[in-house]
């Protein structure tokens, strides 16, 4: 840690982002015995968990899985999950003396000297062999755009920022999205809201019965064969479907969760369909879902032409230093944990077999036979 590469300080892997990925991926490394730093831009343990709303307690969590090597045990389930997985991290960093840099945030990642990769964050530089990517998507969350909406005199929220339900009493509230934060979302702001309306681009798909490994294997699978075409990742959530639970089930019975086809405009007091249908709303809540936090690896011309970065298990194929945990089929808790561990294999080989002229050369090759390095694209709605 204390070698310099060109003013940089020098170091085998930098892990940045300290969520379930990047813990997973630092007690790995440290098991290995490869120097490590681990960077995270939050202001203290938890992930993208401290930002949760407080009226998403623990029992509500979708899936939590414990990560490697030490079980989350006698959580009450109503505390918010926010402080229970808070505190679970930072119990977790403590016992494996994973020394996270907080806050810290990286800009860019950069082809450095002699093969090394230049690691520019707000707290100085670092020069890396290999780098993991574990920032998943919380700090990029995605806002449709729909005409009229800069017309619109009410609240417009998304879920990275929604504070609870008890800020939309007595309010009119449109909830926009399919997933398992728009249905939370609605099931608890009804209860205080003068009226609320759910609308979704495509009619929700609800799972009844158990969901077991054989389909949790398939669901992943559908995942990783975008990331491996170089297609944005979506989400393991969004190929599962809708549990349907006793809440859920109560929301159908009662209206609550009629869902409605998507607008097609915003007014100035609602929100309005073709047929000349309109809904007058105080408060538009986008649970719409976010984007992958890759913005920094932009200099090493990852991303495919189709906007995501393609990936054989967690390594980039355009440039086999960069792994991605918690990015496409990883995005899920368990598959986190397990990614974390893959990723560290690899690397592990990586590091054995030294790096420099090799991956340089290979970027080369790549970079002609695809005629230029390709730009970062917008992934698509």
């Amino acid at each position: 840690m204390n070698e310099m590469v060109r003013g940089a300080a020098a170091v085998d892997v930098v892990v940045v982002g300290a969520g379930q990925a990047g813990l997973s991926s630092a007690y790995h490394l440290a098991r290995a015995g490869i120097g490590h730093l681990v960077l995270d831009h939050a202001p203290r343990p938890g992930g993208a968990w401290q930002f949760r709303w407080p009226s998403l307690t623990y029992g509500k969590v979708h899936g939590m899985h414990a990560l490697p090597g030490m079980e989350l045990t006698g959580a009450d389930p109503l505390r918010p999950s926010s402080a229970v997985i808070g505190e679970y991290f930072a119990a977790y960093e403590e016992r494996f003396g994973l020394r996270v840099r907080r806050p810290v945030d990286v800009s860019a990642v950069r082809d450095g000297d002699d093969g090394r990769l230049r690691v520019e964050t707000s707290a100085g530089i670092w020069s890396a062999r290999a780098l993991i990517n574990a920032t998943g998507t919380w700090d990029r969350p995605f806002w449709p755009r729909y005409p009229g909406q800069e017309t619109f005199r009410g609240r417009r929220l998304h879920t990275a920022n929604y504070p609870g339900p008890q800020e939309f009493a007595g309010a009119r509230v449109v909830v926009v999205g399919g997933g398992t934060s728009a249905v939370q979302h609605l099931l608890e702001i009804a209860e205080v809201a003068a009226e609320t309306t759910w609308v979704t681009r495509r009619p929700p798909v609800f799972r009844d019965g158990s969901f077991g490994e054989a389909e949790g294997r398939a669901a992943v699978a559908l995942v990783d064969e975008r990331v491996r075409r170089g297609l944005p990742p979506q989400s393991v959530v969004s190929v599962t479907g809708l549990p349907l639970n006793e809440a859920v089930r109560a929301g159908l019975a009662s209206g609550v969760l009629d869902r409605q086809p998507m607008f097609d405009r915003i007014t100035a007091t609602g929100v309005a369909w073709a047929d000349g249908r309109r809904v007058e709303a105080d408060v538009i809540l986008w649970a719409t879902g976010f984007r992958a936090a890759i913005e920094h690896l932009a200099p090493l011309h990852l991303r495919e032409t189709g906007g995501g970065i393609r990936v054989e298990g967690t390594r980039a194929v355009r440039d086999e230093r960069i792994h991605l945990v918690g990015y496409g089929p990883s995005a899920s808790t368990i598959g986190a944990n397990r990614a974390g561990g893959a990723a560290v294999r690899e690397i592990r080989r990586l590091l054995a077999r030294g790096t420099g002229a090799t991956v340089r050369a290979d970027r080369a090759e790549r970079a002609d036979a695809t005629g230029a390095a390709l730009e970062p694209a917008t992934a698509p709605a």
